[in-house]
Parts: C-alpha cells; structure tokens; sequence
C-alpha cells in the first residue's frame, strides 16, 4: 500500500506545483472572467497547469505528449502556420468594408515594408538581413523575432527592439 501510495503525483508535489497551478488559473480567470487576451491567456494557463503535473514525464524525448507536440508541430513548423492561419479566418473585414479608406492604411503598411527592404539593400545588407529588417514594419514582434532568428540570427537583438519600440508607439 505505501509502494502506491508513494508512486502518485500527489506524494510529489511540491509548493513549486502548486504555486504555478495557482498562477494558470489565475490566467484563465483573467482571460474567461475578465476578457483579457482569451487566445493567448487559455493556451498558457492550460500549459502551466499540464506541465506541472507530478511524474507524467510529458516532455520525455520519444514519448511524452508534449514532447510529441514540440517536436511534431514546432520543430517540423506545422503549429506557427496554423496558428496564423486561424488568427487570419477571424479577421473582421467589416470596418474595412464600412470604411474602404482604411485600405489605404494597409496598403501604406505594405510599402514601408519594401522601403525598408529596399533601403538595406541600399544600405549594404545582405538579402536575408534586409529581409529581416523589412518585416518589422509589416508584421508584430513575434513574427519580426521567427524571421530574424531564421534568416539572419546576429541582427535579432537590433530587429527585436525596433519592433517592440515600433508597436509601443500604436495608439489603441
């Protein structure tokens, strides 16, 4: 009886556990109760709350459920394009629809982009670099971050700051 007793996961918990499972819940409170960011707030809380189960070993190489998804859908790049691809069928075109001379504005977002490319180009980068200096006018931090790190990994500190400080300055 004490040999099962000592193989569950509530004999191997620790303070650590269950201080992040607090803090998971805390995130899906905020994102169901309060509405702030539910599409980011649910998959993070969940994840804290799966990962700090006790013995289920989730991220073991060859076997772990998580592992599986790591390595499957992040490292082979299969979830990055769903995800995108899921954000972009929930876009709402209605206030573009109601107000066409917000096109103007994307189409304005879009040629920055290849100023930008043009402009390193220009200025001496490579095509890879100047890659990862056009996005950042089009695209948010994130995806300024996952260009630069494929494409040219030495400007990551540089792209990565110009993004952030870029999309601080948006009004919302």
């Amino acid at each position: 009886m004490l040999d099962m007793a000592l193989t569950t996961g509530v004999m191997h918990l620790t303070v650590g556990n269950v201080a992040m499972w607090l803090i998971g819940l805390f995130f899906i409170y905020l994102a169901i109760r309060k509405n702030y960011e539910p599409l980011l707030l649910i998959p993070i809380g969940f994840g804290i709350l799966i990962v700090n189960l006790p013995l289920t070993f989730l991220m073991e190489q060859g076997r772990g459920l998580l592992w599986r998804f790591y390595h499957y859908g992040l490292e082979w790049e299969i979830i990055p394009p769903l995800i995108f691809l899921g954000l972009g069928a929930m876009t709402d075109f209605g206030p573009m629809i109601a107000n066409p001379k917000t096109l103007i504005l994307g189409a304005g977002a879009q040629f920055g982009v290849y100023v930008a490319f043009f402009g390193a180009l220009i200025l001496g980068f490579n095509v890879p670099e100047a890659c990862s200096i056009g996005i950042i006018g089009g695209a948010d931090g994130p995806t300024t971050i996952y260009t630069t790190v494929r494409l040219s990994p030495h400007l990551l500190g540089a792209t990565a700051i110009a993004a952030y400080s870029y999309m601080s300055l948006v009004f919302r």
